[in-house]
């Protein structure tokens, strides 16, 4: 005599999206499978370092043979796992711990780029900070040679002026002197 399958319920009448049901599919077939069950830590590696690499996890590269799957067991009721969510507290606890760890490894990846924009921000704001500085500086020379231009024209000005009084005296002394000579 078979043995019973364990309780299930269609994952299409859980209340999720098209979407969700797939990667309910997913994940629940990585969680399920017997190889995945004995190497956890190889399985965790490879999802992790193909969601490191790009920042999507590999969901995103085992899509098209996960819907194919997923298709084929919607379509015919079949044994759990296949477009059904088994009901069985070990299933839904390797199920439960599965999502923990892909949560865990998102939550780590949402850190780490959060870090990275912390970074890079933080760049950012000293490189501004540095052109600013360096801005103020230029600023600073500029005012600096209007200043010394101002003084160049005061004592332009100064110069002009005495330059008019000897040319003045000078046309005084040259008037006298002629005035004298004549004498």
């Amino acid at each position: 005599m078979p043995s019973p399958l364990p309780p299930s319920i269609p994952d299409t009448q859980l209340g999720l999206s098209s979407a969700e049901v797939h990667l309910l599919r997913h994940h629940q077939a990585l969680a399920l499978a017997p190889s995945y069950a004995s190497s956890t830590v190889s399985s965790a590696q490879r999802y992790g370092s193909a969601s490191a690499g790009r920042g999507r996890g590999s969901v995103r590269s085992s899509a098209t043979s996960s819907r194919a799957g997923s298709a084929g067991s919607a379509a015919t009721p079949g044994p759990p796992g296949q477009g059904r969510l088994v009901l069985d507290a070990g299933s839904l606890s390797v199920l439960g711990a599965h999502f923990e760890r892909v949560m865990a490894r998102i939550q780590e990846r949402v850190e780490f780029l959060s870090a990275q924009t912390t970074l890079s921000t933080t760049s950012q704001s000293r490189s501004a900070a540095s052109t600013i500085a360096a801005a103020d500086a230029e600023i600073a020379r500029f005012k600096d040679i209007l200043r010394q231009i101002d003084e160049l024209e005061t004592e332009f000005d100064k110069v002009r002026h005495i330059r008019d009084i000897v040319k003045s005296f000078r046309a005084r002394v040259e008037g006298i002197g002629g005035r004298l000579g004549r004498r």
